[in-house]
């Protein structure tokens, strides 16, 4: 095997790798809070012990109910989880976080969760086994006349030796298809919004995104009224 061929051959099996631990690799997890420094602790000491001496007095207030059920403790979303599942392989990322930003700020307090719509089981299996056909097949391509008497295949077929006359465009092609087909596999093109559990929008049915307004209006009928009265006990 000369050079061009072995390069021909530890491309594409680099390019397969790196592809597989930029998929099963974990993000790294977010940085540790600042440590307090020694200063900040001795103002923190002396506040108490000027505090503790010299005692304001309470004084018990009204709260002004108004101003706590709009706020994002007690708002209409309190105590709601929307959930959006959603294909990330898809590029959908960019028009949940902005319908996020849209019910985070119609609806106080309430709680947005984004994750991964699967594909089905059949084409997550085939995702992962394909990769592995494609290397198998560039391996042939590139160094066939060591592997196939191997395997016992003393003859190959026709169609094999119009394959090894191009090479280059052979591998080039084997491997767009490939990366294509397997974002096809990985891809489930799901859009699911549910609302404390209850599925209110599905875009496997529907076969198109939601509207801002629309999906306003379908968590807002979903939503109690009042949120406050509520944890209130109120009826």
């Amino acid at each position: 095997m000369d050079r061009f061929q072995f390069f021909m051959l530890a491309f594409p099996i680099f390019l397969l790798c790196s592809d597989l631990v930029n998929l099963y690799s974990r993000p790294p997890p977010p940085p540790p809070p600042p440590p307090h420094s020694s200063s900040n602790l001795a103002d923190v000491h002396r506040h108490r012990h000027h505090h503790h001496h010299h005692p304001s007095p309470v004084n018990p207030q009204v709260p002004d109910f108004s101003a706590t059920q709009g706020s994002s403790t007690f708002g209409n979303g309190y105590d709601s989880t929307i959930e959006f599942k959603f294909c990330v392989s898809c590029s959908y990322r960019g028009t949940a976080n902005s319908l996020k930003q849209m019910l985070e700020e119609s609806f106080p307090g309430i709680n947005v969760v984004l994750s991964n719509y699967p594909p089905s089981l059949p084409k997550r299996v085939l995702s992962k086994v394909f990769p592995v056909v494609q290397a198998g097949f560039i391996g042939i391509i590139v160094a066939g006349e060591h592997i196939l008497p191997r395997l016992g295949i003393l003859n190959p077929p026709s169609w094999y030796f119009s394959l090894r006359a191009n090479k280059f465009r052979t591998i080039a092609s084997s491997w767009l298809l490939g990366n294509f087909l397997q974002s096809t596999l990985q891809s489930s093109g799901a859009f699911e919004v549910f609302c404390n559990g209850e599925l209110v929008f599905s875009k496997l049915e529907q076969k198109r995104f939601p509207d801002a307004l629309e999906l306003k209006d379908l968590i807002g009928n979903r939503l109690p009224s009042s949120a406050f009265g509520k944890n209130l006990n109120w009826s």
